[in-house]
C-alpha cells in the first residue's frame, strides 16, 4: 500500500476514536458550541507545524483559504451536529457519501481523468454506507435517524467540497501555508459559536474535559493527516474511497470500545451485525479496487 493510502486508513481508524471520544463528551454535557469550538481551536494548534514545510504567500488570492475555510468549519461543525443528534454508528458511515461527492467533484472541476475503477469503487463504497447505515438508527425514532442522516450528509458534502478546493488550491501556495492559513481561518470563524454557549467553558466539568480533549485532539490529528495527504500528493478521489472505511471502523469501536466509554449502540441484536458486516463488506471490496 503506497504511503497516501497507508496514512488515509489510519486517518480512518483515528476518526473513529474522536467520534466516539467526542459523543461521550457531548452525552457528559459538553453541549454542541462548546465541543465545535473546542474542537476548531484544537485543530488550529495540531496543524500549526506545518508552517515549517515552507511555501509561498499570495495575498491577491486571500480568499481561496477563506473560502476553503468556510467550508472546513461547516464540515466540522455539522460533524459534531451528528454525533450529538444520532448515533455514531449512524452518522459516520452516512458520511461516507463523500466519496461519491469527491469523485464527481474532481471529475467536475479539476478535468481528472478517474479510472473505471475509481468509479466502481465509489459506488460500492456508498452502497456499503447505505447497508451500514440500515442498521444504524435500530430502536430509534425514526424522525431522529432521518434528521442525523440529513445533517451528516450536509457534513460528507462540505467536507467533498473543502478537499477539492485543497486538492485544486494547494499546490500555488505549498502545504506549509494553504492548510495551516486556511485552518487558522476556520479558528477564527469558531468565535462565532461563543454566544451560543449554554454555560462558559469553565463550566464544563471535569471529567467532561477530559473526553472532550481527548476526542477534538485525536480529530484534529486525523484531519491533519487527510489534508496532508491531499494537499501533498493529490488524489482526492482514491484517498476518499479508502477513508470512507472510517464508516466501518467506526461500527468496529461502537462494538469493541463502545462499554468503555459508555455507549448503548453495541447493545444492538445480532440481525444488526450481520448486516453492518455485509456493508463492511462492500467497504472492503471499494478498498480492494482503489489499491488493485
Amino acid at each position: 500500500m503506497s504511503v497516501p493510502l497507508l496514512l488515509a486508513l489510519g486517518s480512518a481508524a483515528l476518526f473513529a476514536v474522536a467520534a466516539l471520544l467526542v459523543k461521550r463528551a457531548s452525552d457528559l454535557g459538553a453541549g454542541l458550541w462548546r465541543t465545535a469550538f473546542v474542537a476548531n481551536l484544537m485543530t488550529v494548534v495540531v496543524f500549526q507545524p506545518l508552517w515549517l514545510l515552507g511555501g509561498e504567500w499570495h495575498p491577491e488570492l486571500w480568499w481561496q483559504p477563506v473560502v476553503t475555510a468556510l467550508c472546513f468549519s461547516g464540515g466540522q461543525f455539522l460533524t459534531f451536529f451528528a454525533f450529538e443528534t444520532g448515533d455514531v454508528s449512524v452518522a459516520a458511515p452516512v458520511m461516507g457519501i463523500k466519496i461519491l461527492l469527491v469523485a464527481v467533484l474532481v471529475a467536475w472541476w479539476a478535468g481528472e481523468a478517474l479510472r473505471w475503477q475509481l468509479w466502481v469503487a465509489a459506488l460500492l463504497a456508498s452502497l456499503g454506507v447505505a447497508v451500514l447505515n440500515a442498521s444504524g438508527g435500530a430502536g430509534r425514532p425514526r424522525f431522529r435517524v432521518g434528521r442525523t442522516v440529513l445533517i451528516a450528509s450536509a457534513a460528507a458534502a462540505a467536507y467533498a467540497v473543502f478537499d477539492v478546493l485543497t486538492q485544486l488550491w494547494s499546490p500555488r501556495w505549498g502545504l506549509g501555508r494553504f492548510l495551516p492559513l486556511t485552518v487558522t481561518c476556520g479558528g477564527l470563524l469558531a468565535f462565532l459559536y461563543v454566544p451560543r454557549f449554554r454555560g462558559s467553558l469553565a463550566e464544563i466539568p471535569g471529567p467532561t474535559w477530559r473526553w472532550l480533549l481527548a476526542g477534538t485532539a485525536a480529530m484534529g490529528v486525523q484531519s491533519a493527516g487527510i489534508t496532508g495527504v491531499i494537499a501533498h500528493w493529490g488524489g482526492a478521489a482514491p484517498v476518499n474511497v479508502v477513508y470512507g472505511s472510517r464508516g466501518l471502523w467506526s461500527v468496529l469501536a461502537v462494538w469493541v470500545a463502545g462499554a468503555w466509554v459508555g455507549s448503548r449502540e453495541r447493545t444492538a441484536g445480532p440481525a444488526v451485525l450481520r448486516t453492518r458486516l455485509a456493508g463492511a463488506t462492500l467497504m472492503l471490496g471499494a478498498i480492494a479496487l482503489v489499491l488493485g
